[in-house]
């Protein structure tokens, strides 16, 4: 068995998105040509399950107004992880980041972060003994 890598866990992730994963109150169908939107909540709670560290959130703004929220994480040192930046449009700005706690049970897109979870640990598994 090998050891994983940073970069190991983010090929587990990226690969394991799909439509079923996305917020079901998402207001436009998800796009396979840009994976990563819509799939900020659930990638935060995931990668925090893997490696720690904190819960980020910011807001996402059009022309000055909010029109959502963005999560990533914090490891250690300040090391900042987010692995859903690039699903945003020029437009849209994301909003300096603050520390937010993990709510004690999962309300919100459990359903899709518990199939995602279950994705990413079954490949992360996959590399581990070398059967990707």
């Amino acid at each position: 068995m090998r050891p994983l890598r940073l970069n190991d866990i983010e090929t587990a992730v990226r690969g394991s998105w799909g439509a079923d994963t996305c917020p079901p109150d998402s207001t436009t169908p998800w796009p396979e040509d840009n994976p990563a939107r819509d799939q900020c909540g659930v990638t935060a709670l995931v990668l925090n399950d893997l490696l720690g560290g904190d819960l980020m959130l910011g807001e996402v703004h059009v022309e000055g107004v909010r029109v959502d929220y963005h999560w990533w994480n914090r490891l250690g040192a300040g090391l900042e992880i987010d692995l859903t930046r690039e699903q945003f449009a020029p437009h849209e700005r994301v909003t300096e980041g603050v520390v937010t706690a993990r709510p004690p049970e999962i309300r919100r897109c459990r359903e899709e972060y518990e199939l995602l979870r279950a994705r990413v640990l079954k490949r992360l598994d996959e590399l581990a003994h070398g059967r990707s």
